[in-house]
């Protein structure tokens, strides 16, 4: 494809083209700043039941490779017993990896395609030779295959470290916690509101990529080639003697 030069258009801006490009540029920007940006603390509470209570605080952040999170250091003791050194259970960091990747290589793609449209859409829409259509057509298709599978992916990790980081995952990992009159409990938690958040742009990027499948269609050369009309046979009237 031969760009001319650049010529800023605003008017694909306002087709669903132009359009929906800048909603794919700005919830992948929601997606990856409410994922990758994660930082949280979890407080746990062990009530030991006539003796002193213990506070752990442990820190939740992006990737969260949660087997390398420490619980309990080395030769600590909590409530009078003696625990061994105790991480969290769980790795979610390449579903989270993955979806930060996936949000701003979509991030990237929507804004050199919005450069595209905003001043070569000339060449763009140039049917001698222009192959942008078709490229634009199957990238955008395996960008909305790739969000259905990230966005899957990243919404059971996400439940993984929620799990993990509950008070039933926490019971489950410490062993003091297994002990008679020991009661553990996870009194103040992190708050992954924007996890969920990430989750959500995750699936509303999977539809927008999905609707933009046909938008991209139409300015293919598939849709605009038109079928060879048919010839339709010419009556003669013949004029009738009188």
């Amino acid at each position: 494809m031969i760009m001319t030069g650049f010529r800023l258009n605003l008017t694909p801006l306002k087709e669903p083209l132009g359009f929906i490009k800048i909603l794919e540029w700005l919830t992948a920007i929601f997606a990856f700043g409410s994922c990758g940006s994660f930082s949280g603390r979890n407080i746990i509470t062990l009530f030991c039941g006539g003796v002193r209570n213990e506070t752990l605080n442990v820190t939740i952040h992006y990737p969260f490779r949660l087997n390398e999170v420490m619980l309990v250091s080395a030769n600590s003791t909590l409530c009078g017993r003696p625990v061994q050194e105790t991480h969290l259970v769980g790795d979610s960091a390449f579903s989270a990896e993955v979806f930060v990747a996936v949000a701003i290589m979509a991030f990237c793609y929507s804004m050199a395609t919005l450069l595209i449209y905003l001043g070569y859409m000339d060449s763009y829409r140039d049917p001698q030779g222009s192959s942008w259509p078709q490229t634009d057509f199957f990238l955008t298709i395996l960008f909305a295959t790739i969000w259905l599978v990230c966005s899957s992916a990243w919404a059971k990790g996400l439940q993984n470290v929620r799990d993990a980081t509950g008070t039933a995952g926490i019971q489950a990992t410490l062993s003091v916690c297994q002990a008679q009159g020991v009661v553990c409990e996870v009194t103040e938690r992190a708050n992954m509101r924007s996890l969920s958040v990430s989750v959500v742009f995750g699936f509303l990027n999977l539809v927008l990529w999905l609707g933009n499948v046909w938008f991209t269609y139409k300015e293919t050369p598939w849709h605009s080639r038109t079928p060879p009309a048919e010839e339709v046979p010419v009556r003669r009237h013949v004029p009738v003697p009188i």
